[in-house]
Order: C-alpha cells, then sequence, then structure tokens
C-alpha cells in the first residue's frame, strides 16, 4: 500500500514526537517510587545531616520516601562514583560537598569527571568557617597572628582533618596570601583537645564544630572565613578584612548522574530552592551557620567551575599529594 506525500508527512512527525512525548510523560509521573540520595560520608557528618535534613523536605513534597545511602570513604570518591554510574533517571542523587571539588585535581586517576559527569542540581547552603588558636597564643587578632608567624617562621602547628581536607586546603590559602609559614599536622581523629592544650596552634575549622568552645573560652577565634560578619559571631571579624580578598567557605549542594532529564532536574532543583527559603529549613540551617543559597542548576553549575578552577589552583601550588 502505497502512502499519500500528506500521510508520509504526518506519520514522520508523530514519529519524531514520541521521544518528546514519551519523556513528558515520564516527567509528569515522576517520581512513582522511592528515591536514593547517596552521601560519600559516614552518618552523623556535617554532609549527613544535611542530607537527611533536606531528605525529609523532598519526600513530604513529592510524596515518595528519600532513602540516605551513606557511602564513605576515598574522600566521598566511592560515593561519588557510585551516583556517576547510576542510571540517570532521577531516582539517584548525591549530596555533594565542596571535597568533590578538591577530589577532581587531588586524585589524578579517578574513573569519572566530577564537572562533567554529574548534573548539578542546586546549591543548599554555604558553611563558613572560623580561624581558632589557644587562649595561650599569643596573638589576639590576624594581624598579630601574621607578625607572629612571619616572626617564628615553620614554627606554628596548622592542625587539618587530614590531607585534602578542608581544614588543610583553606589553611595554605591563607598561608600563600597571608605570606606565612605554618607547619602542617594532619590529623585521621578529632584534634580539638591538642589545639585546647596547646599542642597545635590554629586550625581553620568549621564553626557548628568550635562555636560553644569558642563562646566558653576554652579556645580563641580570630576571624570567621566568609566575605561578610556572621549573624553568629557578629563582633568577628573576616580574614579577608586583614588578608584582601582571601574567601574559604564549604559548601552542600545536589547532585544527579549527567544525562538526567532537564524536567527532572527543573523539578529537583525547584524543590530545593522551596527548602532553603522555608523558615523551617531556614532555622535548622542557621544551627549550622549555614546560609542558603537558591539558584538555579546553571548558577550550581557555574559555581562547580569556578570553584574546580580556584581550588586547583590552591592544591598545585601548595604541591598537595593525598595519602
Amino acid at each position: 500500500m502505497s502512502l499519500s506525500r500528506r500521510e508520509v508527512v504526518r506519520v514522520s512527525a508523530a514519529a519524531l514526537a514520541l521521544p518528546f512525548l514519551s519523556r513528558t510523560a515520564f516527567a509528569q509521573a515522576y517520581p512513582s517510587r522511592a528515591l536514593k540520595m547517596i552521601v560519600g560520608f559516614a552518618a552523623g557528618s556535617a554532609p549527613d545531616i544535611i542530607a537527611r535534613l533536606i531528605g525529609q523536605w523532598l519526600s513530604d513534597q513529592v510524596g515518595q520516601p528519600v532513602v540516605i545511602d551513606n557511602r564513605p570513604g576515598a574522600a566521598s570518591n566511592i560515593g561519588t562514583e557510585a551516583t556517576v554510574r547510576s542510571p540517570p533517571d532521577g531516582y539517584t542523587f548525591q549530596m555533594t560537598v565542596l571535597t568533590n571539588v578538591f577530589n577532581t585535581t587531588l586524585y589524578k586517576n579517578l574513573n569519572f569527571n566530577f564537572v562533567r559527569d554529574m548534573a548539578h542540581v542546586a546549591g543548599v547552603a554555604n558553611a563558613p568557617y572560623v580561624v581558632i588558636v589557644p587562649p595561650s597564643f599569643p596573638a589576639t587578632t590576624i594581624p598579630e597572628f601574621i607578625a607572629y608567624a612571619k616572626a617564628n617562621p615553620g614554627k606554628i602547628n596548622m592542625a587539618s582533618g587530614g590531607i585534602g581536607s578542608s581544614s588543610h586546603i583553606f589553611g595554605e590559602l591563607f598561608k600563600t596570601m597571608a605570606g606565612i609559614d605554618l607547619q602542617h599536622v594532619p590529623y585521621r581523629g578529632v584534634y580539638m583537645n591538642d589545639l585546647i592544650a596547646g599542642q597545635v596552634q590554629v586550625v581553620i575549622n568549621p564553626i557548628p564544630q568550635a562555636l560553644e568552645l569558642i563562646r566558653s573560652g576554652k579556645i580563641r577565634a580570630l576571624a570567621v572565613t566568609t566575605l561578610k560578619r556572621l549573624k553568629s559571631l557578629p563582633d568577628m571579624p573576616t580574614v579577608a578584612e586583614f588578608v584582601p580578598g582571601y574567601e574559604a567557605t564549604a559548601w552542600w549542594g545536589l547532585a544527579a548522574p549527567r544525562n538526567t532529564l532537564a524536567e527532572i532536574v527543573d523539578r529537583l532543583n525547584k524543590e530545593i530552592n522551596a527548602a532553603v527559603v522555608n523558615p523551617k529549613i531556614r532555622a535548622q540551617l542557621a544551627e549550622l551557620d549555614g546560609t542558603p543559597f537558591p539558584g538555579s542548576p546553571a548558577d550550581f553549575g557555574k559555581l562547580i567551575v569556578e570553584e574546580t578552577a580556584k581550588w586547583g589552583r590552591v592544591v598545585r601550588f601548595a604541591g598537595i599529594q593525598p595519602v
């Protein structure tokens, strides 16, 4: 049977429309089952806490459970590779953090590219840090600290949570921009007791883990690492007030495997943006000194590219190698 020209055009148009219709129908039905959020860190860690907070919000909004899947190890690379290798169907995504950006430069033989192999869905919140020293340290301000460090090169021990950790790399940036020489002392466990005792003399630490110790006087805070002063420490200056341009802020975000439908990425982005402006969620983030930063997937993707370039330069300049 032969078809007229008009019938051929109609059939061809219908065939071309099928993929679009199926994609649209899938997105409209999404989600029809439980979602999984991979966290590359242990239960109880800051990324895990944020994941559970956002996961509960998503579950309430979309009417499906959000299962938190903790896959710690290899500085979160195990969890990231699991996410990258998952089907891009919108049912698996990851709580991403600044560590994922560090890893792109630190690790030379990864089986994935964090920038290219992820659909960067949405930012959740920034996580500020603070420069802290023991109460016995002979400096009470950043200018005094820098002057003391220049007078005593290599004699100040800088603790961190390990090679390649945020506290390490934030410290390396501070050393470079302030023009000082600090001796890095990486820890596998808790360093705070040694800091209080004066065995190490400085660390750039997440604020939630230090705030009560600062308020009790067990440690001394010199400055916060954000560009603007914080509500939780309104009288505390920023490092940038004395070292122009210094900014070292961690963050939490959400990413999915590359090629996840744009309609689903936009849906997840919309839900995350709604979460971070919700008064209850904002209050819970504020308890961790998190500052929400809603935006589009393009906004978050741009941040990832910029952060990768910025911290890659720091890692390379400092010659940091993973252990």
